[in-house]
C-alpha cells in the first residue's frame, strides 16, 4: 500500500522584481492566478492534504484558492524554504507518510512531473528526493553537487556557490519529496547561517548525507516544465509556453485553429470538436463555445459568454456573460453584454446592447429569428421578440419591448408596423443581409 501524500506550495514571495500589479503568485495566466497551476498539478495526483503557504498576501491568496480544497498557512517572515515549509507543519501536524512540496510560482509542472518524483522516492531508500534539470545556462539555480561516484552530496544555492559549483549544469528545480514526521525535526534544525541568514531547504541534502543517508535526485529530462518567472521576460516565456500546451489540447481535440500564433484561449474556455477559431481571436474566462460554431478574425469572447451549435461571431465582435443561441450570427463590429439571443437572429453590423447605466448591468433579450439592423443601439433592459426587425440606425431605448414580429425603426426607436397577420411562426433562418 502506498503511503498517504500531503502537498506543500510555497506561494510567500513577492516577486519584487516582477514589478508587476500583482504578488508574482497571483499573477493572471491564462485566467487562473499563477500558483493555481502547481496546485491543480499537486491535486491531480489525490493527495490528503494540499496546503498552500503564503505571506502578507494571504488573504488575496485564499480568495483566488476559493474554490479548491486547499489549507492555507502563513508564513510571517520571509526567512527562506526551509521556514517555509514548516509554516505548514501546524496544518499538517499529524501527518504521516511523503510530503511534496513545490513552488507557487512554477506554473508548467505537470502531473506526470509529479508523478515521476514520487514514484522515484518510493523506489529508492532515503529520507529525500528532488528533481533536478540540466540547463545550458544554470544563472540563478542552486547547483547539485555530486562526487566522483555520482552520488548527490550537497545543493549549493549560487549565492553561496564557488567558481567551480557555478559551472555546474545540473540544478535543483525546486521540487521535494520528504519523508514525514521526521522531516519536521530536519527542518527544525537547518540553521540560517549564511549570506542570505536564511534557513534554506536545500540544506537538507548536506545534512542527511552527513548522516550517512543516501539522497536521491530525480533527473527530469524536459526543463521547460519547470520554469520560474522572476521578471517580465521570464513571464512572457513562461505565458507562451501554457498558452501552446492550452492550444494543443484543442486542437487534440479536433478543434479547427487556422493561425494558432495569433490565438489567445484561456485555460477554462470550453471548445466541441468541430468548432472554427480563426486568426487574431481572443477568448477569455469560463466560455462554452459548440460543435460548428465560427469565431473571428478579430473577436474577443468574455467571460460567461455561451456559443450554441452552429453560432458566428466574426470581425470585431466582442461579447461578455451572453448566450448566442443555435444558428445566431453576429458578423461586424458589435458588443453583446449580459443578452440572450434566440436561435437563428441575425445581429447586423455594429450593433449595440448598451448593458451598463454606469452604476449596474442589465440584461438584453432577443427572441429567435429575428433581424437586429445594421447600427442598432439597445438600451438594456429592453426585449426583442420572436422574428422581430429593428431597422438601421434604430435606438431601443430602457424598458422597451418589441413585440413579436414587430418592426421598429427610428431614433428613438417607435414601431414602424405591427407584424403582418399572414406571416409565419417563424421567420426564416437563412442569414439576412447585414
Amino acid at each position: 500500500m502506498a503511503p498517504s501524500l500531503h502537498v506543500v506550495v510555497l506561494a510567500a514571495g513577492e516577486g519584487k522584481r516582477l514589478k508587476g500589479r500583482h504578488p508574482k503568485v497571483l499573477t493572471p495566466l491564462w485566467g487562473r492566478p499563477a500558483v493555481a497551476w502547481p496546485v491543480d498539478a499537486a491535486r491531480a495526483l489525490l493527495p490528503e492534504r494540499v496546503v498552500v503557504v503564503g505571506g502578507e498576501h494571504s488573504a488575496a491568496l485564499a480568495a483566488a484558492l476559493e474554490s479548491r480544497a486547499v489549507a492555507l498557512a502563513r508564513q510571517d517572515e520571509p526567512l527562506g524554504t526551509g521556514h517555509a515549509v514548516l509554516a505548514a507543519r501546524s496544518a499538517l501536524a499529524d501527518a504521516e507518510g511523503e510530503l511534496l512540496v513545490l513552488n507557487g510560482d512554477c506554473p508548467l509542472v505537470t502531473p506526470a512531473l509529479l508523478e515521476r518524483l514520487v514514484a522515484t522516492h518510493r523506489a529508492h531508500p532515503g529520507p529525500l528526493t528532488f528533481l533536478s534539470m540540466e540547463l545550458d545556462d544554470p544563472t540563478g539555480y542552486g547547483r547539485v553537487i555530486r562526487d566522483d561516484a555520482g552520488r548527490v552530496t550537497a545543493i549549493v544555492e549560487e549565492k553561496e556557490a564557488t567558481p567551480e559549483q557555478r559551472a555546474v549544469r545540473e540544478v535543483n528545480a525546486g521540487v521535494w519529496v520528504l519523508d514525514l514526521p521526521s522531516a519536521w525535526d530536519d527542518l527544525s534544525r537547518i540553521g540560517s547561517d549564511n549570506r542570505a541568514g536564511e534557513v534554506y531547504l536545500t540544506d537538507l541534502v548536506a545534512m542527511r548525507v552527513a548522516a550517512g543517508d543516501p539522497v536521491d535526485a530525480c533527473l527530469w529530462p524536459e526543463p521547460e516544465d519547470v520554469l520560474g518567472f522572476n521578471d517580465q521576460r521570464q513571464l512572457a516565456e513562461v505565458r507562451d509556453v501554457l498558452r501552446r500546451r492550452i492550444l494543443d489540447g484543442h486542437l487534440r481535440n479536433a478543434v479547427e485553429i487556422v493561425d494558432p500564433a495569433t490565438t489567445y484561449i484561456d485555460a477554462d474556455v470550453t471548445i466541441a470538436p468541430g468548432a472554427r477559431i480563426l486568426p487574431c481571436t481572443m477568448i477569455e474566462g469560463t466560455v462554452s463555445i459548440a460543435t460548428g460554431c465560427d469565431v473571428g478574425p478579430f473577436t474577443h469572447l468574455r467571460d460567461g459568454t455561451v456559443l450554441e451549435e452552429g453560432a458566428k461571431v466574426g470581425n470585431f465582435t466582442e461579447t461578455k456573460k451572453s448566450v448566442l443561441g443555435p444558428g445566431v450570427k453576429a458578423g461586424h463590429l458589435t458588443y453583446l453584454g449580459d443578452a440572450r439571443i434566440g436561435a437563428g437572429t441575425n445581429i447586423g453590423a455594429g450593433t449595440i446592447t448598451a448593458n451598463y447605466d454606469g452604476t449596474h448591468k442589465h440584461p438584453t433579450r432577443i427572441g429567435r429569428n429575428a433581424f437586429i439592423g445594421s447600427g442598432t443601439v439597445i438600451v438594456a433592459p429592453a426585449e426583442v421578440g420572436d422574428g422581430a426587425l429593428t431597422g438601421a440606425g434604430a435606438i431601443v431605448t430602457r424598458d422597451t419591448t418589441v413585440g413579436p414580429g414587430e418592426v421598429w425603426v427610428g431614433l428613438p426607436a417607435r414601431k414602424h408596423r405591427d407584424a403582418p397577420t399572414d406571416a409565419p411562426t417563424d421567420a426564416p433562418t437563412g442569414e439576412p443581409s447585414a
